[in-house]
């Protein structure tokens, strides 16, 4: 058989830790071969090589059959391979254009042919279905919108085999379909995809083939339909993984977070949230959901004291807390998982065991009269790395910036449980997070709330919505349009709230 691609008993090795151990990976021309794996898996490190980001210890590379040396990012796109990273790479004040140009900007005597850039934009949009505005700024377009540019940018290089890392971590339920279709779209034209993820139910819609990494072993290669979603997960984390939330029912109590008509100003100065009012109870978990940009951020920086509250009022135990500073509301019991672990979650530059106590450093036993005590600090996350399965090549002195994402996700999830607070804002908590990852947040989640902890749960992924959830929130355009009973709704009902179609009294 005929390989486009082949990754030969790769190793690859980092400082106190083998992140590829002899890796084979073989992909057929024309298909979409899905790479899954845990966090730290190697999934990401394997496509570094062959992007030519990285270069492995030992191994060889095959394109088309014929060895190669894919020594950087330049050589890889010769040899018409390109790369969507998790993290888009786009210049925010530039174009559409400017950005897919960059590198290879079309000149017209001395000057640049921006035009002709864009025409070739628009056809390249329109053959693949794209639909993207070439002179659209990136800053004004969505966060869908922009992983269309970074595909736009590899078919401008006349990339063949194209490498989507985790591409669905940041997408509504509705452009993931979008992406699933352009996905198809590409591979009938000609093209052959990578897709790293842990998303089973992508994996069965949309790929063909599935090799399975573990701790940067190969465990194995599958064709896709004759696999069910247990047996992959299995194969991903050696044990058979429970796909539903086990929860006995919620017993409320008091209210805890009481939150009246709310209106807070979005980044362009119109009403991000217009007075919007939600009771979160002792011992329950209140879902919120909607499509994103309809709110969610807004409301939450508002209650986490990182924007300022127009008019309206939060409460915490009865406690006003509208006008405080982010440090008082976080005394008086209030928790927060951003949904931007890079802005809000983590200070990259600083090491895991320093990330960990970031909200608690002053204070014993981490210090004492003002000295920091680092056994202390250290022992603490050690602790935390053991009990939340924290993977971290240096331990506690591991930089923030150089952990995988879903292992910094679990570095803040550890963080904040273990401050147990009494009103708790978990915004995306299992965002790039693998199934067994997934499965274990939720069992934390569930036990917080079982301790009698008032939980608002956002997220924009509905199973999770659906599953973790005791009522469900549904916000479109800064207010909320209706609150129902977890167990007597369902996506299709969800999904027309979230659209605007229907709405219930609230």
């Amino acid at each position: 058989m005929a390989y486009i691609i082949e990754m030969l008993n790769i190793t690859k090795d980092f400082p106190g830790i083998r992140a590829n151990d002899d890796v084979t990976l073989q992909v057929e021309k024309g298909s979409i071969h899905a790479l899954l794996g845990e966090n730290g898996a190697g999934k990401s490190t394997l496509m570094s090589i062959l992007f030519g980001l990285y270069k492995p210890e030992s191994g060889s590379i095959r394109i088309r059959g014929e060895e190669v040396k894919v020594s950087d990012p330049n050589v890889a796109n010769e040899l018409g391979i390109g790369m969507v990273h998790q993290h888009f790479k786009l210049v925010h004040n530039f174009t559409v254009t400017e950005n897919i140009v960059l590198g290879l900007e079309p000149r017209k005597g001395l000057s640049l042919d921006i035009p002709a850039a864009s025409k070739k934009v628009k056809e390249l949009s329109k053959l693949y279905g794209l639909d993207v505005d070439p002179n659209a700024k990136i800053e004004d377009i969505s966060v869908g919108m922009q992983q269309r540019v970074e595909i736009l940018k590899m078919l401008y290089r006349d990339a063949e085999i194209l490498i989507f890392d985790e591409p669905t971590a940041v997408l509504t339920p509705q452009e993931i379909r979008e992406l699933i279709a352009i996905m198809r779209r590409l591979v009938q034209e000609g093209k052959t995809i990578l897709l790293i993820t842990h998303k089973l139910k992508e994996i069965k819609e949309v790929a063909d083939t599935c090799t399975v990494l573990r701790r940067g072993k190969l465990i194995g290669t599958v064709p896709v339909k004759d696999a069910s979603e247990a047996q992959m997960a299995e194969m991903m984390v050696g044990r058979e993984v429970n796909f539903s939330v086990e929860k006995a029912d919620a017993s409320p109590g008091d209210v805890v977070l009481d939150i009246q008509d709310l209106c807070v100003k979005n980044a362009k100065g119109l009403l991000g949230v217009k007075t919007l009012s939600l009771q979160v109870r002792r011992g329950e978990i209140l879902g919120l959901c909607g499509i994103d940009g309809n709110g969610q951020t807004e409301l939450i920086q508002a209650l986490t004291g990182l924007t300022k509250i127009e008019s309206g009022s939060v409460r915490i135990h009865g406690q006003d807390i509208t006008q405080l500073p982010v440090r008082q509301r976080l005394d008086k019991g209030l928790g927060h998982i951003p949904e931007d672990r890079h802005r809000h979650g983590l200070i990259l530059d600083f090491r895991l065991d320093e990330n960990m106590v970031v909200h608690s450093y002053g204070k014993a036993p981490f210090a004492h009269y003002g000295v920091l005590d680092f056994n202390a600090i250290r022992k603490n996350s050690e602790r935390l790395i053991a009990e939340f399965d924290v993977r971290a090549g240096k331990g506690p002195a591991t930089l923030a910036r150089s952990m995988s994402g879903g292992n910094q996700q679990k570095a803040i999830l550890a963080r904040e449980i273990d401050r147990s607070p009494e009103a708790f804002i978990v915004s995306q908590p299992t965002r790039g997070l693998d199934v067994g990852a997934i499965e274990y947040i939720h069992k934390r989640i569930v036990a917080e709330r079982d301790k009698g902890k008032a939980i608002l749960l956002i997220s924009l992924e509905l199973d999770e919505i659906l599953d973790v959830s005791d009522r469900i929130a549904v916000i479109y355009g800064g207010e909320i349009v209706g609150i129902v009973d977890a167990k007597n709704t369902d996506e299709n009902e969800l999904g027309l709230m979230m659209s605007g179609s229907v709405r219930k009294a609230v």
